[in-house]
This record gives C-alpha cells, sequence and structure tokens, in this order.
C-alpha cells in the first residue's frame, strides 16, 4: 500500500511538471504585451523593381549627374557619368554632401569586364560608411587576395560568410545597414560600429562590430567623431562603375 502512495505522488509530481512546461510552451505565464504606446509604422511605398528606391529614399545618384557629390577638395564630383552609370576616373575620392549616422544603403557596382591585374588591383574601390569604415569593393571572382580584403569584406577586419561575387563587368548589389558608433564625453566608445551586409541578395556580414576606423596598416582603432559624417566612395585607380545608389537615414 505505502509503495502504491509513493508511486502516485511520483506521477503527480511528474503530472504537474509536464502542466507547468505545457503553460510555459504556450504562453500561458506570460505576460500580454500592450501595443497601445508603440508608435503607428510610417506608410511607405516599396520600389515597383526590385533594388527601386522606396518612397522614403534619399537619392544620391540616379544616374543623370553627380550632383548629391563632392571631390576631394570640396567642389563638384568629377567622375564621368554617361548612360546612367558613374565611372571612376582617377579624378579622386568623392564624399556625399549630406551627411548620415545610422542608415541603409542600396548601391550596385561593376568591375571592368576587362580583366586586368590580380588581388587588390582588379576593379578596386569601396564605400565609406562616416568617411572611414569600409566595405570593400573589388572583383573577387576567380581571384585570390587576402580574405579580409575580398569584395563585401569589413576591409581588414571581417571576411564575408560566403564569396557571392559575379563575373568582372556584370552588375552587382550591395544592401548594407550600417548602425554607428556611440562615444562618451571623454571620446571612449560605448557601443561599436555594426554592419549587415548582403551581396548579390546573400548574407555575408550578419550584424558584425567594427573594431575601428578602417586602416591599410596597423590596428583599427576608434576616435570620436560626428554622430552624422558623409559616406566616401574610393578611387582606388580602377575605373570601376557604379549607379542606382539611394539610403534611407535610420532615426
Amino acid at each position: 500500500m505505502l509503495k502504491s502512495l509513493s508511486s502516485l505522488r511520483v506521477v503527480a509530481r511528474i503530472s504537474v511538471v509536464f502542466v507547468m512546461l505545457a503553460c510555459v510552451c504556450s504562453g500561458s505565464f506570460a505576460q500580454e504585451i500592450d501595443s497601445s504606446s508603440m508608435p503607428e509604422p510610417e506608410v511607405i511605398t516599396s520600389g515597383a523593381m526590385p533594388g527601386a528606391p522606396p518612397s522614403d529614399a534619399i537619392i544620391l545618384f540616379d544616374g543623370k549627374d553627380m550632383s548629391q557629390w563632392l571631390d576631394k577638395d570640396g567642389g563638384p564630383a568629377k567622375w564621368e557619368v554617361k548612360n546612367g552609370i558613374v565611372t571612376v576616373n582617377k579624378t579622386g575620392d568623392i564624399t556625399s554632401k549630406q551627411e548620415f549616422g545610422d542608415l541603409q544603403l542600396h548601391a550596385e557596382w561593376a568591375t571592368p569586364a576587362e580583366v586586368k591585374g590580380e588581388g587588390q588591383g582588379r576593379g578596386n574601390s569601396g564605400i565609406y560608411f562616416q568617411g572611414r569604415y569600409e566595405v570593400q569593393v573589388l572583383d573577387s571572382y576567380n581571384s585570390k587576395t587576402y580574405v579580409h580584403g575580398q569584395a563585401a569584406s569589413i576591409y581588414k577586419q571581417h571576411p564575408p560568410l560566403v564569396n557571392a561575387s559575379r563575373k568582372p563587368g556584370e552588375w552587382q548589389v550591395y544592401d548594407i545597414v550600417f548602425r554607428a558608433p556611440e562615444f562618451d564625453a571623454s571620446g571612449n566608445v560605448t557601443k561599436r560600429a555594426t554592419f549587415t551586409v548582403f551581396h548579390n541578395g546573400v548574407l555575408v556580414q550578419d550584424h558584425v562590430e567594427v573594431l575601428g576606423t578602417t586602416s591599410h596598416e596597423g590596428a583599427p582603432k576608434y576616435t570620436k567623431h560626428p554622430e552624422k559624417q558623409p559616406l566616401k566612395i574610393q578611387d582606388h585607380g580602377n575605373p570601376t562603375r557604379f549607379r542606382n545608389i539611394w539610403v534611407r537615414p535610420l532615426n
């Protein structure tokens, strides 16, 4: 009789545990989320075609002119615009007139169809967020270089998860979410910058932390800077082409 009672108690306890687990899994013990204080999402219109800018985008290059960009000396950008495409032409880096913090960026680019050089000499350029944190642009199709310097790398910091590069001359697409760093009053970084990068629709950087300002040599490090800074596109001496560049500031 005592053994039977003991067995019943064990079974009862096990049953209670299963009931509790079932309640947790079903959310019975969780508090319902109140949406009354949540702001209503803004209504926007997405682009009609893949890559087309949504209604709230800031257009930085629409194929007509370089009116949204400056040259290295602060004058009008001198890169060549033809047939809706702008081509790097050895007149120096360009920077956006507008300054940005957190943002979503869309840019389409193509390296020269005629392959010349190897590694970092093939279609080299780069997009610098806040003028200092670089996502590499490079012909990395059947081409070897240091892994954190190939296309879609956070230059000299994070190689891409995979190499999603298309053939030389073919158009490639970057969709990038950048979160700016934060600093305290003394200039110490309190929150590192992050990148999420899609290359030709493939996730290649998954919310990676930026270790500091992009540097070709030496360890990256942070230096305090304003909350918003211009974008920069690099002139590395190769005739890399760009089109359809737009951003969405993320508040």
